[in-house]
């Protein structure tokens, strides 16, 4: 299985989903991530406030950062190949990449339909 990894910008603690004001783009993405994991997924995530060495490390983190700028994070790369810059990707692009099935949604059941006119 194919290794993703998530350069996140200066978060507050490992996942960015804590204190008062929490984006809901790092809560859906921590649950996703957790999901993936659960399927099996190898998913590593970085704080560039917790593990700075890991950017300064990493030549491609590190390049990105000197061209870019922090600014510019979340970095994912998906075997040490850029995935996505910029902001966080969906389930269903984590699926993709991961090669994991995503569950399939339940379909909508029509309640009141009559011929060929809905309500």
């Amino acid at each position: 299985m194919k290794t993703l990894e998530v350069f996140d910008p200066a978060l507050c603690c490992s996942t960015g989903v804590c204190g008062v004001e929490v984006d809901q783009a790092l809560v859906s993405f921590a649950a996703d991530v957790e999901w993936a994991r659960q399927q099996g997924a190898r998913i590593q995530r970085f704080n560039l406030a917790q593990q700075p060495l890991v950017f300064a490390e990493n030549v491609t983190a590190k390049a990105f950062l000197q061209r870019s700028g922090q600014e510019a994070l979340p970095l994912l790369l998906l075997d040490g190949e850029v995935a996505l810059a910029g902001r966080y990707p969906s389930r269903s692009e984590l699926a993709r990449w991961l090669g994991i099935a995503e569950p399939a949604e339940a379909k909508p059941q029509s309640t009141c339909c009559s011929g060929s006119r809905c309500c």
